[in-house]
């Protein structure tokens, strides 16, 4: 070929070049200026429910005031005796619940003590944060149904409880775990274990109390996991998102 046949070919090749880069820019562009799918937005919306228990303060998790409802659909208040350290899914929980929580990827576990109005029935709220809801759904599922016969040690196998000095949780230790519950929300699993605030031990209790006093400790860790695992719908426009 001559050269200034060459010349064509490179001409041609070098259009060529240019018409490729400037599609997969302009692809490119696209992809980054265009509006989140459907399901993106699922996915944004579930990861960010999973990492609130990290980014959220521990007074937003657990609020300093929690409302039950007791008979006569009347209103009463728990307060919030204090805020444990994070722990982790071993030694929160007895043995035959760690096994479970372990296996399906428990994260961490937080926890808080609650009284109830009279400041008579005290109460620890946990939460064990976990990847996804899936995995949370499964760990709740396999949870022990059945409490441990010898109630020496209290109630269990449950939460391990959290006292606080010079509250009405002082005395509150796991022999004193009367109660027990389980529940989940979102990829968070609840668990809550409540006692007599003057410490007495499980065994001391040979009768059924009349009206269940620990009723209410289910309806605190459904009003501590509702807002924590309510999805929110990403919004491009808000500076807390970044789409």
């Amino acid at each position: 070929m001559r050269a200034r046949q060459w010349m064509v070919v490179a001409i041609v090749l070098g259009c060529c070049y240019a018409m490729v880069c400037a599609a997969a820019g302009a692809a490119a562009w696209t992809t980054l200026t265009r509006e989140p799918t459907t399901a993106e937005l699922e996915r944004a919306a579930n990861a960010e429910v999973a990492r609130r228990w990290q980014v959220w303060p521990a007074g937003r998790i657990f609020p300093a005031r929690l409302p039950y409802t007791v008979r006569r659909d009347k209103t009463e208040y728990a307060s919030r005796l204090g805020i444990a350290a994070e722990g982790n899914c071993q030694n929160t929980v007895d043995p035959e619940i760690a096994s479970v929580l372990s296996r399906h990827g428990c994260r961490a576990v937080l926890r808080a003590t609650y009284a109830d109005q009279l400041q008579g029935i005290v109460v620890t709220v946990g939460v064990a944060a976990f990847p996804d809801a899936w995995r949370a759904d499964r760990a709740y599922r396999e949870l022990p149904k059945t409490p441990v016969a010898d109630r020496s040690s209290g109630v269990r196998p449950a939460l391990r409880a959290v006292s606080f000095p010079g509250t009405a949780s002082a005395r509150f230790l796991d022999a004193a775990r009367q109660d027990r519950t389980s529940d989940r929300g979102g990829p968070y699993v609840m668990l809550t274990t409540a006692g007599h605030s003057d410490g007495r031990p499980a065994a001391a209790i040979t009768k059924r109390l009349p009206g269940n006093p620990y009723a209410f400790a289910a309806q605190l860790a459904d009003a501590v996991v509702r807002p924590l695992s309510t999805r929110a719908v990403p919004d491009c426009s808000s500076r807390e998102w970044r789409c």
